[in-house]
């Protein structure tokens, strides 16, 4: 791809519009004996229901895809989708499909990779909860704490907070566009990683319906079931309704830079220079590294003003050459519309559901503990001129993110990480995805003897199915099979997890591809 096309797109090959469709839809009629949709509308109003006979079905599946590889009719497609409004529907979708068999998958934002929250790769009744006009956000600023539904999206989270206050934030994902119930449901991290960690290690509570109906908070389930939820990956434990967070101080100025290197311009020497300074900073800077073609896009946050982070970069990083023509000042909250869409981006960016780009894509991750020798730098720039290549996207850990222990949350990816890679990779048609799928295996295949080993770790919220799928037995995900994948993700906290699913879903109901399965005592 031409670089200069390339520059203008990153940040939409990963933050993707959502969509939002302001129509009011046609639910389909009570069947005259009692099935799940009877069982349904006895307790939830029949316009939030949709069958897939209805002709709205295919507007409403569709409103937050954002991958349109899952769009296509070969898909194992839901039976019916339902639309709450407040947790007693959730509950009685949960009890309904208990007693008709049908199962409930959940989507709250639809940056799902896989498609695995409203898609099944298997043959199986199920039907999806689609948690989209479950958006509140109640921001209490004196306490420093909020409550958000998890059908809200990050943008709207982040726009409630600085309502209340300028100089509050939540270190949650740099793309605004993400769904709250899964991003926190996975981790969560974005530009405020090093300074608060990721989003799940600063729930304080929930609200989830659990497998039998009841809606629990954190007084009322287990220690167990809590820790599960906040990074164990979505759906498995099941539906958070909402989430309490707490929120965490910035200053009333932050500094943004963008500093674009080809290789002709020294871009092997700063990426391996990059990759041993950046996990070093101080907590207050962020800079990760959005490579394509043959250029790496240094992308900064400083927790502070331009006056003071030169020096700091002319100490730290003088190799880079920041100086003060590269900084744009500004509050936390425009750094977020900045970073995700450019300079012209306004805070009303945040609330835009209306999703209007929907590539073809495929997404891999890596974690990497030792630095990668300078001359395999020079070699993944030339992966990333070939034909069909995509980008990557490097977060550096170090600072608060790798100073909380492994077994605190789910998401065990901390001490001795030195960064974090995603592989994004996008097309336009449905047919031109050989080579752009051929390149991200290779690449993959490529990046293994630099990256994590015993297990090659990835993240959870960059759902990747290639690691391995579950595999159903007597109708009970088996632990052997999720273990292949699940340890990539979680590492040591696989077992408490599957241990933690037998006590709150012993049979099972919320699952799917990759869900985590029940350790049964035998």
């Amino acid at each position: 791809m031409a670089n200069s096309r390339a520059f203008a797109l990153v940040p939409l090959l990963i933050c993707v519009l959502s969509c939002h469709a302001a129509v009011s839809y046609a639910a389909a009629p009570v069947p005259a004996k009692e099935d799940f949709f009877g069982c349904l509308v006895k307790a939830i109003p029949a316009r939030l229901l949709y069958a897939k006979s209805s002709p709205d079905f295919p507007t409403v599946l569709a409103q937050t895809i954002r991958n349109s590889r899952w769009s296509s009719p070969q898909n194992v497609k839901p039976l019916y989708i339902i639309t709450p409004t407040n947790a007693s529907h959730i509950q009685s979708a949960v009890v309904c499909g208990r007693r008709h068999a049908v199962r409930l998958r959940v989507r709250s934002g639809g940056h799902d990779y896989e498609g695995l929250s409203y898609r099944s790769e298997r043959p199986e009744a199920f039907a999806v909860v689609d948690l989209n006009k479950m958006r509140a956000v109640l921001v209490d600023a004196k306490a420093r704490t909020a409550w958000v539904d998890s059908g809200a999206q990050l943008g709207e989270l982040y726009y409630g907070i600085a309502k209340n206050s300028p100089v509050l934030a939540f270190p949650a994902g740099v793309c605004p566009t993400i769904g709250v119930g899964g991003n926190f449901a996975g981790g969560g991290f974005g530009m405020l990683l090093r300074k608060y960690g990721i989003a799940a290690e600063n729930v304080i509570d929930v609200k989830v319906v659990d497998a039998n109906g009841t809606l629990l908070d954190k007084s009322s389930m287990s220690a167990d079931h809590f820790w599960a939820v906040r990074g164990g990956g979505g759906e498995s434990f099941g539906i958070v309704v909402s989430w309490q967070v707490n929120l965490l101080p910035v200053p009333p100025t932050v500094t943004v830079f963008q500093i674009p290197k080809t290789v002709r311009e020294g871009a092997v020497e700063l990426i391996n220079k990059w990759q041993l300074v950046a996990p070093a900073l101080p907590d207050d800077l962020m800079i990760r590294i959005i490579a394509f073609g043959d250029t790496a896009k240094f992308e900064g946050m400083y927790l502070g003003t331009c006056k003071t982070l030169t020096p700091l970069m002319s100490s730290k990083f003088p190799e880079l050459g920041m100086n003060a023509s590269h900084c744009n000042e500004m509050p936390w909250i425009k750094s977020v519309p900045f970073i995700h869409l450019g300079k012209q981006a306004t805070l009303f960016d945040l609330l835009n559901r209306n999703n209007t780009f929907r590539p073809f894509a495929e997404y891999k991750s890596d974690y990497v503990y030792q630095p990668v020798p300078k001359t395999v730098w020079a070699q993944i720039f030339v992966w990333l001129v070939k034909p069909g290549a995509g980008i990557m996207v490097m977060d550096p850990y170090g600072a608060a993110i790798s100073a909380t222990p492994e077994a605190a949350t789910p998401f065990p990816h901390r001490k001795g990480v030195l960064f974090n890679i995603q592989y994004v990779n996008y097309w336009f048609d449905e047919a031109g995805g050989a080579a752009p799928l051929q390149w991200s295996k290779d690449m993959y295949r490529f990046m293994e003897p630099y990256v994590s080993k015993n297990p090659r770790q990835a993240y959870a919220n960059y759902r990747d199915l290639d690691l391995g799928r579950n595999e159903v037995v007597n109708d009970v995900s088996t632990y052997a099979s999720g273990k292949v994948w699940g340890e990539k993700y979680f590492k040591g906290n696989f077992q408490r997890l599957a241990i933690t699913k037998a006590k709150v879903d012993p049979q099972d109901y919320f699952r799917n591809e990759q869900s985590i399965p029940p350790l049964l005592a035998k």
